[in-house]
């Protein structure tokens, strides 16, 4: 497993918790680790990007999916933007729309396997589920 987040301290956490994994700080968005992985989760991340960084993440998505590998991110349930708060601080969402998200996975080879949005099974999150071609 390989982990990455911008948090140094999100990381140190991670490899507190599990040393013999491969953890790094770095931002998603320039993210070139020069390897594909099997699988590739974005949850409770991708949506903290505005709009169009959300858009040139899916290129990078690609780059590091092995073929048939599985990606899986959270997004908004409809196109929009929001301020949350988390731990009284002020947290930024981003989403595109549905049909943009389809049509963005296709362009970067991906098939749609699943998708619910705000699933109550699963803390209301907005779930994608998709495979490299």
């Amino acid at each position: 497993m390989t982990g990455v987040d911008s948090a140094p301290e999100m990381i140190a956490i991670c490899q507190d918790t599990l040393p013999q994994q491969s953890w790094g700080v770095a931002d998603m968005r320039s993210l070139c680790l020069g390897r594909s992985f099997n699988g590739i989760l974005a949850w409770d991340s991708f949506f903290h990007l505005c709009q169009d960084d959300q858009r040139r993440m899916f290129p990078i998505f690609r780059s590091h999916a092995a073929p048939r590998a599985a990606l899986m991110f959270t997004s908004g349930p409809r196109h929009g933007e929001a301020i949350g708060v988390f731990e009284g601080e002020a947290l930024y969402h981003a989403s595109l729309d549905c049909a943009e998200y389809l049509a963005l996975l296709d362009e970067n080879g991906f098939v749609v396997v699943a998708h619910m949005a705000e699933d109550p099974a699963c803390g209301r999150h907005t779930v994608w589920l998709a495979q490299r071609r």
